[in-house]
């Protein structure tokens, strides 16, 4: 299984509800390329927290939206979400007490992921993760 010769990039709204959009579309595609259970739901996690974490923390890009973008790449699923950034900080995983109802995203990232990076480019930042499939 080397890269997927078509990726998926989708335009999402700069919004909440596009986590749930996009979790839908990323499960269907990795059943339809075979891939079921803790792996379809570990990368479901993934891209919900990346999505929610662009919402909460990042500007849009300049039609108000986000691209989250996946490919195979041997053997890995590779996730990609862009948004306009943060004046303030870079995407970095924080110390979350146990009452906090935020904080967890990077570090469950983390926890599924076996690496995740951050990419600026120009007034648009990109998380990706990859995820070993196998």
């Amino acid at each position: 299984m080397q890269g997927d010769p078509e990726p998926v990039n989708l335009r999402v709204p700069f919004q909440a509800p596009s986590a749930s959009l996009v979790r839908h579309e990323l499960r269907e595609w990795l059943e339809e390329k075979g891939f079921q259970g803790e792996t379809v739901d570990d990368a479901r996690v993934v891209v919900s927290e990346l999505v929610g974490n662009s919402v909460r923390h990042a500007a849009p890009l300049p039609v108000n939206d986000i691209v989250v973008s996946w490919c195979l790449d041997n053997g890995d699923l590779v996730i990609s979400v862009s948004d306009g950034g943060s004046d303030s900080t870079q995407p970095h995983p924080v110390v979350a007490t146990q009452s906090a109802i935020s904080g967890r995203g990077l570090n469950i990232v983390e926890a599924l992921a076996e690496r995740w990076w951050v990419e600026d480019d120009r007034g648009r930042t990109t998380v990706h993760v990859r995820i070993p499939l196998g």
